[in-house]
């Protein structure tokens, strides 16, 4: 078998992803080439992977943000940075703890039967069941993740850290505990931060009810989106500037149904423009009740429960779901008379971000978090630079919220995640906060003490992830070496949650910014424009991409078109257009390896064997890979892969890889075909390393084929091209340039008059530039291959311009193509004469239509508007045929 059948049976002619994308992961993972170990001559670059839920599987913005980051992260572990890029996963409280809740409720149990501690072997088991199933689908994403320095956020090291930070807050006073309006899912069962309900607009009602005044026949009008809530009343406000209320300032109404007796207030929060002025004060079941309540030393009286059913204080409605209660006692309320009147509202409904539910504002006792003195030093490393948000305008969208920051609930109502390091005494009612486990209480000694059922917020752990997957509180050489991490990716709807925190947590604790930019990206949304969820049937799944297309197809199209922080349409027909870039590299690559037979992998071509189109190829070579490097150092991902396509498939192959068939299929010309080969192996070696970050595996498939390539185990560890001042040649590119476009002219002239794709045919050229007249006399033969012109003819004057010749302009050049010898003449008279007799026809048939009485009146203006219109266009086409054929009789 010779060398050229090798190299075909090495490359299969269909380009199948599935055959080697498996296979060249496990060669990266298995020899290490992910692994970053501390190198203190080398610098660093690091990366923390947001951390996917351990209860999650790879959807489409998992796909686009690991995306990103595996090129950041490969770009500059080919530019010679110390490059590490830490993987790991969120314990994901609330979702975990929900999904083995729910397998219980099947086995017809649930936690509190089996107890804490049997409860949580079941979620241990179960996340080393599923929890890895992410881990495995980003992999198959070709993500080139440090997978020796994997981390859980509930591992040992996370552990210990996050309990350090909580005593150490804690002992600070930043951390304490109250009874406070607290979000609370009822689906969940826990409370929930701010940040993690979101608001809906949604068409509700508003109810006017009648307080009567005690003691008078007199009423205060309210209105209330929620009466339900009016069982736990404790007051009704008004602005203190409303006339209309003046004079029952500080006199006393009687709570319907309950009959309590209730004081109604002034206060500034009342707007007066909404309802009737007078709103209902529920201390227990609203944050802005709960400050008026502590203002004016209120009652609470909690009257829902904490699974959204009504409590005792809801009288004969306990037990009622909260939804149905409120049917009933607006039906009681109207036979009452105490409901004057309902009318439609829209307003803003919480929803918690998980599950959905509904959120009920409950008062509650839970730990929290002063946020006051942590927020501040995080705006001012935002200020001062040290922080660099990419695109800048999501400064404002951090700083606005920090700015307006308020103390955060971090405790949940779970059994699942780190448990809060509080110990209560039930002899002397003391709360230690501690490092380790208690036995017994530092205070007074008692062993009857027991530890807060409560767990943290998720994001308090996911909060320490720079530093605390870095050993963190331990001083580790990684500790001191990697961090700051270099760049944070993630989108711009988790900068409240997760952003902002681990800034203040990384200065609190970390001593410094816990990464210097913060690449912003959008979501990934269907074709229509809209959020993909279960709900509307719309998502895509990434891992079927992967199966059918490949995982460099997916990654390719992801970033080709997206631009930083903007909200990116999947369309099929992009997929398929990557597949096709895909196709196209394959084919060519395979052509190109084809044709080394007999190559001196010695042969370095000496100045005067590089021809012009070699010299325009390696300037153009260099001048993308300069831009390409520029676009990656500035996070424009999308215009450094668009830049990659463009040369590959424009130039590189449309252009130089024709250009050279000539001599490669000239045997007798050795030294110009080893120079043509060692181009275009250059070339190909050198620009799949520009493509390699994009598209690791096809990359990788091909470099190793190449017989003349760098001698590195891999192309994800060569160097990133640069020096490419050695390669420019802006003449080269102006001359070669002038050339394709006259071969284009050339083709579009010949294509105007159907010439047959192989007849040579007469070029003539005039040139207003003479300085191009050598040029195109050297390299005519690019015109012979690319544009059948030959012979070619340089005119020195513009007097010699032929008759009937076809003409055209290029680059200041002008082309003439004459006619005679081009064509066919006979066969293309008889063509035109058939044409003409076609447009005949139809002008007879639509002159008599138009001369139709009966037609104009009946027929619509529009429909007589078109017909007139298309008859003047039939006439104007044959004018044009026969003075075409007239021109053909001269020849």
């Amino acid at each position: 078998m010779s060398e050229r059948e090798k190299c075909q049976h090495n490359v299969p002619k269909v380009y199948d992803p599935q055959s080697f994308e498996k296979k060249w992961y496990t060669y990266w993972e298995d020899n290490k080439l992910f692994h970053a170990e501390v190198a203190k001559d080398k610098k660093p670059y690091s990366m923390v992977i947001p951390p996917p839920n351990v209860t999650g599987q790879l959807h489409m913005g998992h796909a686009l943000d690991n995306t990103l980051q595996d090129i950041l992260i490969r770009y500059h572990r080919m530019k010679g940075d110390n490059a590490l890029w830490i993987p790991g996963c969120d314990h994901a409280g609330i979702a975990t703890q929900a999904k083995v809740e729910r397998a219980l409720l099947e086995e017809g149990t649930n936690r509190y039967e089996l107890g804490r501690k049997k409860f949580l072997e079941r979620v241990w088991n179960w996340k080393e069941q599923f929890g890895s199933r992410i881990m495995s689908q980003l992999r198959s994403l070709g993500s080139s993740l440090d997978w020796d320095r994997e981390r859980f956020t509930m591992d040992a090291g996370c552990s210990k850290a996050v309990r350090e930070v909580f005593v150490r807050l804690y002992e600070k006073g930043l951390i304490y505990q109250g009874r406070r309006i607290t979000n609370w899912c009822p689906s969940c069962n826990t409370a929930i931060s701010d940040i993690e309900v979101e608001h809906e607009t949604e068409t509700g009602h508003l109810w006017h009810l009648r307080y009567q005044v005690e003691g008078e026949d007199r009423y205060v009008e309210i209105a209330t989106t929620r009466p339900e809530t009016m069982f736990g009343d404790t007051g009704v406000a008004v602005h203190p500037d409303d006339a209309r209320y003046m004079d029952l300032v500080g006199k006393t109404l009687i709570l319907p149904i309950v009959n309590r007796r209730i004081p109604l207030f002034a206060d500034d929060y009342v707007d007066k423009s909404f309802g009737t002025g007078a709103v209902k004060v529920t201390p227990a079941h609203d944050p802005n009740d709960f400050e008026m309540g502590l203002r004016h030393h209120l009652e609470e009286i909690k009257v829902i429960e904490n699974d959204g059913t009504m409590g005792e204080g809801a009288g004969k409605y306990k037990g009622m779901e909260r939804y149905e209660c409120r049917k009933a006692l607006v039906a009681e309320l109207e036979s009452l008379g105490v409901l004057v009147s309902v009318e439609d509202h829209e307003h803003a409904v919480g929803h918690c971000s998980r599950c959905h539910s509904t959120i009920e504002p409950l008062v509650s006792k839970q730990w929290f978090v002063k946020m006051e003195s942590l927020a501040k030093p995080a705006i001012a490393a935002v200020e001062d630079g040290r922080i660099q948000f990419v695109p800048a305008r999501f400064t404002k969208t951090y700083t606005n919220w920090l700015e307006n920051i308020r103390d955060w609930c971090i405790s949940r109502q779970l059994w699942w995640g780190h448990r809060i390091p509080a110990w209560y005494c039930d002899d002397c009612g003391k709360t230690s906060v501690s490092r380790t486990d208690l036995t017994a209480c530092p205070h007074c000694g008692s062993k009857n003490i027991h530890q807060d059922e409560d767990v943290l917020d998720t994001w308090f752990s996911s909060g320490l992830w720079p530093f605390e997957t870095l050993g963190w509180p331990e001083q580790t050489e990684e500790l001191k070496y990697f961090y700051p991490t270099a760049t944070l990716v993630t989108g711009y709807d988790i900068i409240f949650f997760w952003v902002a925190r681990m800034v203040m947590m990384g200065l609190a604790f970390g001593k410094d910014v816990p990464f210097r930019k913060v690449f912003i990206h959008g979501l990934v949304r269907d074709s229509q424009g809209r959020k993909m969820s279960k709900s509307l049937g719309n998502g895509i799944d990434p891992v079927e991409v992967i199966e059918k297309y490949g995982a460099d197809t997916l990654r390719f199209m992801l970033i080709t078109g997206n631009t930083p922080g903007n909200d990116m349409r999947f369309y099929w027909e992009r997929v398929e257009s990557a597949r096709n870039f895909a196709n196209k590299i394959w084919n060519a690559s395979r052509y190109m390896l084809m044709n080394f037979e007999g190559f001196d992998l010695n042969f370095i071509p000496e100045e005067n064997d590089y021809t012009l189109a070699d010299r325009w190829v390696l300037s153009r070579y260099a001048h993308t890979a300069q831009a390409v490097t520029e676009s990656l150092d500035h996070f424009e991902l999308g215009e450094a892969g668009r830049m990659i396509y463009e040369f590959i498939w424009n130039e590189f192959c449309d252009w130089y890889i024709e250009l050279t068939k000539a001599r490669l299929y000239d045997k007798g010309r050795e030294r110009a075909r080893h120079t043509a080969l060692y181009v275009l192996s250059y070339v190909l070696e050198h620009t799949l390393r520009l493509l390699h970050p994009f598209m690791p595996f096809l990359t990788e498939e091909i470099w190793q084929k190449i017989p003349r390539r760098a001698k590195e185990k891999s192309i994800m560890v060569t160097a990133w091209p640069s020096n490419m001042e050695r390669h420019l040649d802006d003449a080269a590119e102006t001359q070669m340039t002038a050339i394709m476009e006259t071969i284009k002219t050339v083709r579009n002239l010949r294509a105007e008059v159907g010439a047959q794709p192989g007849h040579k045919s007469e070029v003539m050229l005039h040139f207003a530039d003479t300085e191009l007249e050598p040029v195109f006399s050297k390299n005519e033969g690019y015109l012979h291959a690319l544009a059948a012109a030959e012979p070619m003819t340089i005119l020195s004057t513009k007097n010699q311009k032929p008759e009937n010749a076809l003409a055209g302009v290029a680059d200041g050049i002008e082309i003439y193509l004459p006619l005679k010898g081009l064509i066919d003449v006979e066969k293309e008279t008889a063509r035109l004469e058939k044409e003409k007799r076609k447009l005949a026809k139809e002008i007879q048939r639509l002159s008599g239509k138009l001369g139709n009485e009966g037609f104009l009146k009946k027929a619509p203006a529009a429909v007589v508007e078109n017909e007139r219109e298309k008859l003047s266009s039939y006439e104007e086409k044959l004018r044009m045929i026969e003075a075409r054929i007239t021109e053909l009789a001269k020849l």
